[in-house]
């Protein structure tokens, strides 16, 4: 017999904080279910208290992490970037739970499974961009859609199960695809760690480039997917319709953060080798994912589905930055999706508040002619929401141009001249769009037998979220050098 040494390994070699704070929401969700087996007959404003309790604890235990940048066998990589947008992930998914909290209660927040796969979704998230192993970003990728399907097809709206199959469907897609790519550059380098593979791939001179580029493709296929770039967008416009306005805002923002990330360190191997075929990929990518979604958004009359459009061709700006591949653009990046959030989460909240039970109204619930008349039925409605469509579409003094003008900025400073002029025709031609449904609000009278009763989904923690977001939303100009402070210091650490 051969004598096999037993191996041993260290606790404190595994660097165990590096996985507490998804450790937290995923105990977090497992408290929710024991408790439901234990009474199922408590209040379900409790298991929004405790979401939100488990999404503090998880932000509290990010934000104090001091120890080293790998753990558990260099799987897991929380660098400055991994905080950063972790501290995205987390801050979004806890003010977009807050919208639980409502007057109307709807089909899925009677179930406390709907809060255990809420807090799941948001730990494969942070999985995601915590690490530069392409397995722990599957395994990451994976647990995190399987929560949102299921969330989405929990909603009793008729479309929702619809658009949950088609998520599912078009996610398997792009799970074939992650799987694929993966499998070519394991093939080529014997390596999964992004790092390995950067340093393989520059010492061989990209030999094989071929099959290098096929993988390429694959990868750009799955993250297009996450990140609904064109033409991988076709699913988002019936998802959105099927969701209820508050998880549609959750979608346009927490899952292409995570997708950002692991788009920013898997391209960032080619573009700092200067890979000019991957560059023209790319180029083409923004281009198009900037410039069709605009214009079909144009001839939108469904206002869910115009913000719908309207984040698809925002995600195509955002991802400019990595093409770009400097770092203003990585800092511009941050700074454009921090500021994309307040302003989005605002105009979603506005959306879902106006939401009603009446169901036999459910084809029209977003229609734009609901909203004729709007500052004379409901005048603070009507505040809010031209407040943040103004800032959607990029409108100085409010925040999302700021984010805009710095983004355009850092393509102007690297060059991208074409681009930076494609980026200001893009914004031009969204400020249309979202200046029709305040014409709506504003300019046009109330429609006769118009029943809708605005703002009755609103609570008070609700309305306070609403009022520090217009807020922030007017005074962005104060928060910009701040907040680039904060990015710089966490993207300089990376290394990015």
């Amino acid at each position: 017999m051969i004598d096999v040494a037993p191996i041993s390994i260290e606790f404190a070699s595994l660097n165990f904080g590096t996985i507490v704070p998804m450790l937290v929401a995923i105990v977090g969700a497992l408290v929710i279910l024991c408790i439901d087996l234990a009474n199922k007959k408590l209040d379900k404003s409790l298991y929004i208290m405790l979401t939100v309790l488990f999404l503090i604890v998880d932000l509290g235990t990010l934000l104090g992490y001091s120890g080293d940048v790998r753990g558990f066998f260099d799987l897991m990589l929380v660098d400055g970037i991994a905080i950063l947008s972790q501290g995205v992930i987390v801050v979004a998914a806890l003010v977009f739970v807050i919208t639980a909290m409502s007057n109307l209660r709807f089909q899925e927040y009677r179930y406390p499974e709907y809060f255990a796969l809420y807090l799941f979704m948001v730990a494969g998230f942070q999985f995601m961009v915590s690490s530069d192993s392409l397995i722990l970003i599957f395994v990451g990728l994976e647990t995190a859609s399987m929560a949102l399907y299921t969330i989405i097809a929990m909603h009793n709206r008729r479309n929702a199960l619809e658009a949950a199959i088609k998520y599912f469907t078009m996610g398997a897609l792009a799970t074939a695809f992650f799987a694929f790519g993966s499998m070519i550059f394991y093939a080529i380098t014997g390596t999964v760690e992004l790092g390995q593979i950067s340093e393989i791939l520059v010492a061989s001179n990209f030999e094989n480039y071929p099959m290098i580029l096929i993988g390429v493709i694959f990868m750009l296929g799955a993250l297009g997917f996450k990140l609904s770039l064109v033409p991988y967008h076709t699913w988002l416009p019936d998802v959105y319709e099927g969701s209820t306005a508050a998880l549609a805002g959750f979608m346009s923002i927490v899952p292409k953060m995570a997708g950002f990330v692991v788009a920013l360190r898997f391209f960032e191997i080619f573009i700092s080798s200067g890979d000019i075929y991957v560059e023209i990929i790319l180029y083409v990518t923004v281009v198009l994912s900037m410039t069709v979604p605009n214009i079909i958004a144009l001839v939108q009359t469904d206002i869910n589905r115009m913000l719908a459009y309207s984040s698809i061709s925002n995600a195509g700006f955002a991802m400019s930055a990595i093409l770009i591949g400097t770092t203003q653009a990585t800092n511009a990046l941050f700074l454009y999706w921090i500021l994309f959030l307040i302003t989005n989460f605002g105009a979603f909240t506005m959306l879902w508040l106006n939401r009603s039970k009446d169901y036999d109204s459910f084809d029209s619930d977003h229609s734009l002619d609901k909203y004729s008349g709007l500052i004379k039925t409901s005048p603070f409605a009507a505040s809010m929401m031209g407040l943040f469509l103004l800032s959607l579409a990029g409108l100085p003094p409010f925040a999302l141009f700021w984010g805009k003008m710095y983004l355009i900025g850092s393509a102007v400073n690297a060059g991208y001249m074409i681009l930076a002029l494609v980026m200001v025709i893009n914004a031009g031609i969204a400020g249309y769009y979202y200046l029709k449904p305040i014409v709506y609000m504003f300019l046009k009278d109330p429609i006769e037998g118009n029943k809708t009763k605005y703002m009755e989904n609103a609570t008070t923690p609700i309305k306070a979220l609403i009022g520090f977001c217009a807020i922030i939303t007017i005074l962005s100009i104060f928060l910009i050098e701040p907040l680039l402070e904060i990015i710089s210091y966490y993207v300089q650490i990376s290394g990015y």
